[in-house]
């Protein structure tokens, strides 16, 4: 056998050479095995106390979600594909919505955190599922990119259903992505501004970053041939993913939120994207805090300041 399949049969696990030329669900493979691979190691580290106040809060935005009376809409994307979201009305008749984008192995359902305090504010809610996550009737997990084209059909959708209204965007890890990626298509005026929580510059750097801190194994040779079969059968490479090109076409106003203890999707990411785009932009760290965990550890300094730079666009 060559060294070099020797490499590929021995990382840590991940997969194996013929899986990388045979599994046309790489991209979802490659990051599945790296996220669980990560909370294995993370619980380990750190068992979730259910008492903290992180949790508290957040156990406290889940549980408001599932009292809700919401709506399970189907739509049909671009591509004739059924696209799932969750939407709760505001408790008054208004124009105003944010659609809540969700992370890598979390579901609509697990925004209650922070759709309980838009809704608070008298948002409607739209809560997507992003490709293979909860109900999406897709099987392939692309990190944003392909869900960029769905986020368009979702905004398209309200517009065409609701009028003239004004549409939020707000996402956390690969949602902060996928809202990241969607600015920089050519979006209708009623999209206002952009919430983007701690979400990677592209996803080659990501798996770049999580092969080094989870594995401890050079990103080379596995990214390579896996970047190979994803523009194959998925019809894009992982460099091609990439928020900061999105982001220098992006006009929509945005403000970049990110815990300065991440190290999942690295706090140095914040600046790469903050640098490249081309709008009208503001930046938030938040001390102390861990990956998608901003706004729980510092609720205040959290929301005080997305509200103020939500309220400049959409009045």
């Amino acid at each position: 056998m060559k060294k070099s399949a020797k490499v590929l049969l021995g990382t840590a696990g991940v997969f194996t050479g013929i899986g990388i030329a045979m599994n046309a669900c790489v991209l979802t493979r490659l990051s599945k095995t790296i996220s669980d691979k990560k909370c294995e190691l993370e619980e380990k580290k750190n068992p979730t106390d259910p008492n903290s106040p992180v949790a508290l809060l957040e156990a406290e935005g889940d549980a408001w979600l599932e009292k809700q009376d919401y709506d399970h809409i189907v739509i049909k994307n671009a591509k004739n594909k059924p696209i799932h979201a969750y939407v709760v009305k505001a408790k008054e008749p208004t124009d105003k919505w944010v659609i809540c984008v969700h992370g890598y192995t979390s579901e609509p359902k697990r925004m209650g955190s922070y759709a309980l305090h838009h809704h608070n504010r008298g948002y409607n809610i739209l809560l997507p599922a992003l490709r293979g996550h909860n109900v999406s009737e897709q099987h392939n997990i692309t990190m944003g990119w392909l869900d960029r084209l769905d986020m368009l059909d979702w905004i398209n959708y309200l517009i065409k259903t609701y009028g003239d209204i004004s549409i939020v965007l707000h996402g956390v890890s690969m949602g902060a992505a996928t809202v990241m990626m969607t600015t920089g298509e050519k979006l209708p005026e009623n999209v206002k501004c952009c919430v983007a929580d701690c979400g990677y510059s592209s996803v080659w750097d990501e798996f770049k970053n999580e092969m080094k801190q989870t594995y401890h194994t050079p990103p080379l040779p596995i990214l390579i041939p896996s970047t190979v079969v994803s523009k194959v059968v998925n019809g894009y490479g992982f460099r091609e993913a990439s928020c900061v090109n999105q982001l220098k076409k992006s006009v929509t106003p945005t403000i970049f939120i990110h815990g300065e203890e991440d190290v999942f999707v690295p706090y140095r990411m914040m600046d790469l994207n903050y640098n490249a785009a081309a709008c009208e932009k503001e930046k938030l760290s938040v001390p102390d805090a861990e990956h998608a965990e901003a706004h729980l550890v510092h609720p205040e300094l959290y929301w005080s300041n997305t509200f103020r730079f939500i309220d400049k666009y959409v009045k």
